[in-house]
């Protein structure tokens, strides 16, 4: 059974795009979509998402803080912050606000499925 995706990212196209990338891979389905931080918490209590991606830097509330915030709301849901920028973001800060992976824009977008299905198929990755 495919596992749902909560998306969530400020700049449309890109939203738009990892929605395309997860939709067309058999193992996930696309549960809801948000634009900031604050729509995330309320979109993934009303989908109850199997993961989080999340961008880093959105208006309202970021990525960092949502992640503190779903994380307190769904301890078992695990997060991926997909974002363009690392700077002033640490792995350890990310741990901290219970991010379980960090997948810059720049990489190969393949890296998100990966990094995803290892999250939720720890067998099959």
């Amino acid at each position: 059974m495919a596992k749902s995706v909560l998306i969530v990212d400020d700049v449309e196209i890109i939203r738009r795009a990892v929605c395309e990338l997860f939709t067309a891979d058999a193992d996930f389905d696309v549960c809801g979509e948000a634009a900031n931080g604050q729509e995330a918490i309320e979109r993934a209590q009303e989908f109850h998402p199997d993961l989080i991606v999340l961008d880093l830097s959105m208006p309202v509330m970021n990525g960092l803080d949502a992640a503190k915030v779903l994380k307190t709301l769904m301890r078992a849901v695990p997060l991926i912050i997909f974002s363009e920028y690392s700077d002033g973001f640490s792995h350890e800060e990310g741990r901290a606000a219970g991010v379980s992976a960090l997948v810059s824009k720049s990489e190969h977008m393949a890296v998100i499925l990966e990094k995803a299905r290892a999250l939720l198929y720890p067998m099959a990755a």
